[in-house]
């Protein structure tokens, strides 16, 4: 079952990352795209590239019919990276029933773990232990006040479809039950068709920590070790580690241990992630299996030294793993920093619109993953994530301060970033001491902290100044001619300017 080409059914970096592994194993590649990417990266970098919008104002991907059509007249398998198609059982199931190869595990996999009680259940069953909560979705809010006299509060009301933090809701005590159970069970319903949710207890100082696992059809399975994601803003993960600083040795070595076996019961295979969250005195609980590539696979990439994207086809091509866990090992440490356009000075609102300069970095153990460019107009109707920087070290440390590095290499212009909020996090003393949990950036980055940094930047003064010298010269010049000098009061523009840099 040979892969002699591959269709990437996404976009932007992990698109451009997918056919980066595409051209090392000498597999054409296929791009789609909508009219508002028709000038992006990966319809460039592909082998060959198809438009699926119906019209100008079509700007989705969720195009089932046309990439499986598109698949099968150039002979191709579909990768859906992460997002879009990727964890869509129905999607998965139409590939397999129409001969087009899915890298990714089978629709049955993707069903058993899209759902997060169904998931919940499978590993209990599997020997996984899972926070205190329901197994079933509820129905009401009075269901809901139920369950949390027994768990306990605070509680964590949850969508049973979909992640990315939708659907989410923490609640403190009884009377904020039925405002949340509104808002959350309105949300998932908009995000994922399905306004189910459930109950679990909301675990006090958590760690985000997950496991990296693949398996083969052969019954062969290995984990790829852990990575940390605690720094998370809305649910939404912003740094991620491997090793985590957090885990005891003998802990870790557990939670390896019962996710592959966890795993090997289900009968799993190709890349996938089980998320854990760990309390402060580290007893871990399952939360829920990604059965797709990570956004952050970079990290165990680093660390392991494997390609995750060619092993994802190489067992989708039916092949065995082409090695067994003796033979895979862990190496330093490895970050990896998701930069978003988005401004941190405004509640990290989208900052869509034209690079106007995109100089990377470069260098020693340092890696980027991007699907943007010069000239590149990030558009309004997708994530606004631009790339991902990654470092290497041989210590937590060393990793650290090649991350510094190269994020103050980094060079965006046109927009605004999340480059100097990254900065301000990698020199913060409890990051840096890695004692860090999930509300870190809620207690160290509040709305007023950003508010006062805002009012207290000196760019305006550091303009004003090259203005003011910029005058000077120029009527030092008049003054040597036989024209007469202008001679404007610098001051007059200052209130210009403040008036200005106050509209960003």
């Amino acid at each position: 079952m040979r892969i002699n080409k591959v269709l990437i059914a996404n976009r932007g970096e992990i698109a451009m990352r997918i056919m980066r592994t595409c051209r090392v194993m000498n597999i054409p590649s296929v791009g789609i795209y909508t009219h508002v990417d028709r000038n992006a990266r990966h319809v460039r970098y592909a082998n060959e590239s198809y438009c699926i919008s119906d019209n100008i104002e079509d700007v989705s991907y969720l195009k089932a019919d046309k990439i499986i059509e598109i698949a099968k007249k150039t002979g191709a398998a579909i990768h859906p990276g992460y997002g879009f198609y990727s964890e869509n059982p129905e999607f998965a199931e139409r590939c397999e029933k129409e001969g087009v190869i899915f890298i990714g595990p089978s629709s049955k996999l993707i069903r058993m773990m899209g759902n997060k009680t169904a998931a919940r259940k499978t590993m209990i069953k599997a020997g996984l232990p899972v926070v205190p909560g329901t197994e079933e979705p509820l129905n009401t809010a009075e269901e809901v006040k139920r369950i949390a006299r027994e768990v306990g509060y605070p509680i964590m009301l949850k969508a049973a479809a979909g992640g990315g933090g939708k659907g989410m809701r923490r609640v403190d005590s009884e009377a904020e039950i039925d405002s949340a159970w509104r808002a959350a069970t309105s949300e998932a319903l908009n995000a994922f068709g399905d306004g189910s949710v459930y109950v679990e207890k909301y675990i006090l100082e958590p760690h985000h920590i997950e496991v990296q696992v693949l398996g083969d059809q052969h019954g062969n399975l290995i984990h790829m070790y852990e990575r940390e994601c605690s720094i998370q803003r809305r649910h939404q993960k912003v740094i991620e580690e491997s090793p985590s600083p957090f885990l005891r040795q003998d802990v870790r070595e557990k939670m390896l241990a019962l996710s592959v076996e966890a795993c090997k019961n289900i009968g799993y295979y190709s890349a996938g992630t089980l998320e854990f969250i760990v309390d402060k005195d580290q007893n871990f609980y399952f939360l829920e299996m990604n059965t797709r590539l990570q956004v952050e696979h970079l990290v165990t990439e680093m660390c392991t030294g494997v390609d995750l994207v060619r092993d994802m086809i190489i067992v989708a091509s039916g092949e065995k793993l082409p090695y067994a866990q003796s033979g895979l090992q862990h190496r330093g440490a490895a970050m990896e920093c998701r930069i978003y356009a988005e401004d941190p000075e405004n509640n990290f609102m989208p900052c869509p619109g034209l690079i106007t300069v995109h100089d990377t970095p470069e260098g020693r153990n340092v890696r980027v993953d991007s699907g943007a460019s010069q000239g590149y107009v990030v558009p309004i109707y997708y994530d606004p994530m631009i790339s991902k920087v990654c470092s290497w070290g041989r210590n937590r440390e060393s990793t650290i301060l090649n991350m510094v590095r190269a994020l103050r290499e980094y060079k965006i212009m046109g927009i605004k970033t999340t480059i100097k909020f990254h900065l301000r996090v990698l020199h913060n003393p409890t990051f840096l001491s890695g004692n860090y949990d999930t509300t870190f950036i809620d207690t160290n980055f509040d709305k007023e902290d950003l508010k006062r940094r805002r009012n207290n930047d000196p760019t305006v003064a550091v303009i004003g100044a090259a203005i003011e010298q910029y005058l000077r010269e120029r009527d030092a010049a008049a003054r040597a001619t036989t024209m007469p000098a202008i001679g404007e009061a610098p001051w007059k523009h200052y209130g210009k300017l403040q008036k200005i840099a106050n509209r960003f």
